[in-house]
């Protein structure tokens, strides 16, 4: 008899449901609600609401418990009754920093769970704060300078961040300052993946190391929350938080209220965690020697830790890695949309712009870079907007302007991860991971083997994976051997070190 395990993602923009099958190392099924499509009452097109105030991102929660019972009706709906008797356990991973705020009759709702009714229903009248900021929020400006004077540089030596505005802690903040009657309605704060575990199994579900390091107040040498850090944030914010949960043990058994969907009531559901710790197993790089990098609409670059230690710049974070110890990760938010943004002003084809382009040019472009920061940049922050270059970039040929702008932004990648330490292998995935050029780039620019990954869903998939993992005591080994297989690899050409290794100096000068 097979073994099923659910992974469940509930990212920005969607709620993904995928099932594996441990037997075979095969993807059994899968389904997916996407928010703007499937749920437009919610008015949350990209999974945001609107707003005046361009700094201001936030969701509303009861949409995410809306996409929970539709998703699970459509697995439903593929699959047949033995199939969903058979999952064994249950895995999750939300955006992260993404926060939720409950009064004190949400206790008694996640107890009593009535399969007559809908989830968003029954959860209506819970939440203290209507809606839920989430990690596109850049609004805790004031806050963040607020909490850093407080505590000071103990605040990423502990934390592994710097006070952030998207991180949850910043939010909570404000929330405090600007609602406080609200504030003082509220019984319990949960993140996104918390708060989805929590109705899963009809109770308080804590929160991992993972996704609980993105809110500027668990303090990653302790495991546990600071409480000098948290009287900083706001009043009393220890006892509205849940407990850290234990790295591996599950978060508690399934609610009766899922029975409906055929699933089991009972079995376990592993602990949440967020959706970049949930990639990093989904990747298969839950060890340390693994870097992985997602080139999207932004470029991620995130890997696990040999030891704890911070970036000294500032950039980059540190989260729990659910497999044990700590990962890094640096976002960098001009990624594949300032890549389509130069190829459409230069009128060239995808296939000029991956492969053309760097047969018309060499590697290093004699010295010329070029830094593509139509967004605000993140990585390094602070600096202003608009296309950076070291030459008359207007005026060159197309061909140049493009390697430079692939190349400034791979030698980003590789001068804001020297702080984690050495790689013996990139794992490439995202849209742009099909581009022969860029991967090439990023090998002769790491000096590491690159390999392209099969995977468009790592977060779903990593929390199937960490759900066989915590609940049914499968190797974190074996599955990545099973379930993250490489596509393609590309060796690096040693003769460009040095080109690429002299370079660095005029890209740190370029990002001033």
């Amino acid at each position: 008899m097979s073994q099923y395990y659910l992974g469940l993602d509930s990212s920005t923009q969607s709620l993904k449901a995928l099932v594996i099958d441990t037997d075979t190392g095969t993807i059994h099924s899968s389904a997916t609600v996407h928010f703007g499509s499937d749920l437009p009452q919610y008015a949350s097109p990209d999974g945001v609401l609107a707003n005046p105030d361009s700094t201001i991102k936030h969701a509303n929660p009861l949409m995410w418990l809306e996409a929970l019972d539709l998703v699970l009706r459509k697995l439903s709906d593929a699959n047949n009754a033995k199939t969903m008797a058979q999952i064994k356990g249950i895995g999750g991973s939300g955006q992260q920093h993404g926060s939720v705020y409950l009064n004190a009759q949400a206790a008694t709702v996640f107890a009593k769970l009535d399969p007559t009714q809908t989830l968003a229903a029954q959860f209506a009248d819970t939440l203290s704060r209507k809606t839920s900021p989430i990690w596109m929020d850049s609004s805790s400006t004031e806050e963040c300078r607020e909490i850093a004077t407080a505590i000071g540089a103990r605040l990423q030596a502990d934390t592994g961040s710097p006070a952030i505005e998207r991180f949850t802690g910043p939010q909570i903040r404000r929330f405090y300052k600007t609602e406080p009657a609200a504030y003082a309605n509220t019984k319990r704060i949960h993140l996104v993946s918390s708060f989805v575990a929590s109705v899963l199994i009809g109770g308080d579900a804590p929160i991992d190391r993972g996704d609980g390091a993105g809110m500027n107040l668990l303090n990653l040498r302790t495991g546990t929350w600071d409480p000098a850090i948290a009287e900083a944030t706001a009043p009393s914010l220890l006892s509205r938080l849940p407990h850290v949960g234990f790295t591996g043990q599950p978060a508690g058994k399934l609610a009766s209220y899922f029975g409906k969907y055929g699933l089991t009531p009972g079995i376990p559901v592993a602990q949440w965690t967020g959706d970049n710790p949930a990639s990093l197993i989904g990747m298969g790089a839950h060890r340390p020697g693994k870097g992985v990098i997602s080139l999207g609409t932004s470029d991620t670059f995130f890997a696990a830790l040999s030891d704890f230690r911070t970036d000294p710049n500032g950039c980059g974070h540190v989260f729990g890695n659910p497999s044990g110890g700590n990962m890094s990760l640096a976002c960098f938010k001009n990624g594949s949309l300032a890549r389509d943004r130069i190829r459409t002003e230069l009128d060239a084809s995808w296939e000029y712009f991956d492969i053309g382009a760097f047969n018309e040019t060499t590697p290093g472009n004699e010295g010329r870079l070029a830094l593509p920061w139509f967004e605000t940049e993140i990585t390094p922050s602070g600096r202003s907007t608009g296309l950076r270059s070291n030459f008359d970039f207007t005026n060159a040929p197309k061909a140049v302007r493009i390697r430079a702008v692939i190349e400034g932004q791979v030698l980003a990648l590789a001068a804001h991860s020297e702080w984690i330490g050495h790689f013996n292998t990139l794992r490439v995935t995202g849209g742009a991971s099909r581009s022969q050029g860029i991967l090439q780039t990023l090998a002769d620019v790491f000096q590491v083997s690159v390999e392209a990954i099969a995977i468009t869903d790592s977060a779903a998939l990593g929390a199937a994976m960490i759900a066989a993992h915590d609940t049914g005591g499968h190797d974190f080994d074996t599955l990545a051997k099973q379930f993250c297989p490489t596509v393609k690899t590309l060796a690096p050409r040693i003769e460009y070190a040095t080109t690429y290794q002299s370079l660095l100096p005029k890209l740190r000068e370029l990002e001033g």
